[in-house]
């Protein structure tokens, strides 16, 4: 699933390919992944997108009614869109051939269509407004990038629960997904299985910069293409060569040279180094032991 970078990627090249241009027309098909296919059909046609922001792991094509409309307005309705595991929103020619998962077609005024193709349709779209918008943005957490050292500290550090489990949360960090989760808490060498209250202020801070530092690196990489993910130009991303723990099992650590092991943690396959990121101790003190588990099919959100 495209994560944060992969988002960012993709709303930049959108920003840079269709903001400012006017939406003509709207064409649906299959529209199961749709909060309400009819709204979009109806509300669409003739506004302009004034911009294209991420947020989290979602796109917002910010929309006003007229070329002058204003910043106000602009933030007050969007087109939401989750790319979702194989998602794709990109503007094309209106002579190319429509690809068989394509779902949406909006057609510009420059003569391009942008078109939101997904096989799996794992994905989200819907039009928002007003005070719906604001509402479900609501339900989601800090901005990785942005999260200051006295928010994630109150956010990670004020939980029992695992550490991962916490990355993974959207309600406390949105953006965050499986391949960045691991690859930071290699950088700062935490356990994914260490309670987020049990870090001290130092391994916090350390967290923080290190998942700070590696989203930005992967931005700017044009994140990770592990399976199919392209941006909104068609390439895939280089920083899937500078993943340090993720999809590695059984190689060896680029720090201690142990063998990258994978177990289960908070219903996701977690990559760590048993000598670099120690388990957590028990009420005894002993190390607990983590369940390796097998190479089982995971599910992904």
């Amino acid at each position: 699933m495209p994560e944060l970078p992969e988002v960012e990627t993709v709303a930049r090249g959108l920003q840079l390919a269709v903001a400012g241009r006017r939406i003509v027309s709207v064409t649906l098909r299959k529209t199961d992944f749709m909060d309400d296919p009819s709204a979009i059909e109806r509300e669409l046609p003739g506004r302009q997108i004034a911009r294209v922001d991420r947020f989290g792991k979602f796109m917002l094509l910010r929309l006003v009614a007229e070329r002058a409309g204003d910043e106000q307005e602009a933030s007050s309705q969007a087109l939401l869109v989750h790319l979702g595991m194989t998602g794709n929103l990109a503007p094309h020619f209106a002579e190319q051939p429509l690809d068989k998962h394509t779902h949406a077609t909006f057609v510009l005024d420059d003569g391009r269509e942008l078109r939101y193709t997904d096989a799996r349709r794992f994905g989200r779209m819907a039009y928002l407004a007003g005070e719906t918008l604001a509402a479900e943005l609501l339900k989601f957490g800090a901005d990785p990038l942005e999260v200051t050292a006295e928010e994630f500290s109150r956010r990670i550090g004020g939980s029992r629960a695992r550490i991962k489990a916490l990355l993974l949360d959207q309600t406390v960090l949105r953006g965050v997904g499986n391949i960045y989760a691991d690859e930071s808490l290699w950088s700062a060498r935490i356990h994914p299985a260490k309670s987020g209250a049990k870090l001290k202020p130092e391994k916090l801070e350390r967290l923080r910069t290190a998942l700070q530092k590696i989203l930005s690196k992967a931005i700017q990489m044009r994140g990770s293409s592990i399976s199919d993910f392209v941006d909104a130009e068609g390439r895939p991303g280089d920083y899937q060569q500078h993943h340090r723990a993720y999809g590695r099992e059984g190689k060896k650590c680029f720090r201690c040279g142990r063998a990258i092991k994978r177990i289960i943690v908070a219903g996701r396959s977690s990559y760590f180094c048993p000598g670099c990121q120690a388990a957590p101790r028990d009420r005894a003190g002993v190390r607990r032991k983590t369940k390796r588990k097998g190479r089982g099919r995971t599910s992904k959100r």
